[in-house]
């Protein structure tokens, strides 16, 4: 009786699945090969309690976030984008352990660099930081996500990350860019621009409510809040 309870629970737990290229184990199978069909992967750490709320697929790296704000990585993690503290790929997911006593609430994935916003706004960031994307005031990598202190006043919503740049909302509905701009993607002038390694407010945005952002290769997006349209009932 025990063991068709827990084969109920079993299979009551939800499932992730992953296809596509996988030669730097991105898919999270434990092997190092492309699957042309979707596969379903074996996620030990999740409870039954518990369930993946987002998952962020960069460059050649998987961010998982849960419902209970733990975040697990895997793949690509030669600039460090893993956060688990070394350059090194991963052909499982495995939980990024600096950022256990957080609650994350939201995540983004880049070309090599990873983003993590906690339910009190704060900020995080680690990887590829060779164009300025990690927003830290330098071009260094990171292995383990850093708290970026430029926001620490600010309450942070979102951040969403491209190849080479980084875009982040405050609860102010003010949008940062950094990192590579050279396409314009940073939306901070009318001039090209090579990079930057600290955020700076996006032009042309002051007068609209930003909700929610993209960035993806070289190129960014952004929703403003829908108007109430006032209607005169008679």
């Amino acid at each position: 009786m025990e063991e068709a309870k827990r084969d109920e629970e079993e299979s009551k737990q939800q499932q992730i699945w992953s296809w596509g290229a996988g030669t730097e184990g991105q898919l999270g199978t434990g092997k190092l090969e492309d699957e042309y069909l979707p596969q379903l992967l074996h996620l030990p750490f999740l409870s039954s309690a518990e369930s993946i709320s987002t998952l962020a697929c960069g460059g050649a790296h998987v961010i998982a976030l849960t419902s209970g704000g733990r975040v697990f990585t895997w793949g690509r993690g030669t600039t460090g984008q893993l956060g688990h503290g070394e350059m090194l790929n991963s052909l499982h997911p495995k939980p990024v352990s600096s950022l256990q006593s957080y609650v994350i609430t939201q995540v983004s994935a880049g070309w090599s660099h990873s983003g993590f916003v906690s339910d009190t706004g704060l900020l995080f960031t680690c990887g590829d930081g060779s164009f300025g994307q990690l927003g830290q005031g330098d071009y260094r990598s990171q292995s383990t996500p850093v708290k970026v202190d430029y926001f620490a006043n600010n309450f942070v919503n979102q951040i969403a990350c491209g190849m080479r740049h980084s875009l982040v909302l405050l609860n102010g509905n003010q949008v940062y860019g950094f990192g590579s701009g050279k396409r314009g993607q940073l939306g901070i002038s009318k001039d090209k621009i090579k990079s930057i390694n600290l955020p700076q407010v996006t032009c042309g945005l002051e007068d609209v409510q930003i909700v929610s952002i993209s960035a993806n290769g070289d190129h960014s997006a952004a929703i403003d809040k829908q108007p109430i349209t006032k209607q005169l009932l008679i």
